[in-house]
């Protein structure tokens, strides 16, 4: 189980390190990742969304903490990312609690969890603050999300 903790000490090191290569050698061939942003994503997708914040990551700082295991497949931990958001500028804190599930020395199933809403007030600045509560607000942020990493994907994979 200690093996475990390591690869997840690994992935938050590399995430550090904005080292997308290394987050994603710790990643199965069919890891499944969803968060409130990008919602689910499978495989190629994932591996790219690392490479692509990684590439796009300004002013960057990230710390994580807490490894738990809670038996010989599940692990938690929290992180947080420092960073300017490349859409608007502004200085985004996202405190995140990962869920993580390995098998094999490898994590098979990623969910990121922080609340949507307070992401966007930080993110998007004043829409984001009177409108991040709204369905139609989160929609848009998820459709946004999901098509610049196919834009991303069609340009560099």
């Amino acid at each position: 189980m200690e093996a475990n903790k390591e690869i997840i000490a690994k992935f938050y090191t590399a995430f550090q390190q904005k080292d997308a290569a290394t987050m994603n050698s710790c990643y199965s061939e069919d890891i499944v990742f969803s968060d409130p942003v990008f919602m689910l994503l499978e495989g190629d997708q994932v591996r790219a969304m690392w490479q692509m914040l990684c590439e796009n990551a300004k002013d960057f700082s990230l710390s994580f903490s807490n490894i738990q295991l809670i038996d010989h497949e599940y692990a938690t931990c929290n992180w947080t990312a420092n960073y300017i958001f490349s859409k608007t500028g502004n200085k985004v804190q996202n405190n995140v609690k990962a869920f993580m599930r390995i098998k094999d020395g490898k994590i098979i199933e990623h969910s990121d969890a922080f609340r949507l809403s307070t992401w966007m007030g930080q993110a998007l600045g004043i829409p984001g603050k009177l409108f991040g509560w709204t369905g139609f607000m989160k929609r848009k942020v998820q459709l946004s999300a999901k098509k610049s990493l196919l834009d991303y994907m069609e340009k560099n994979i």
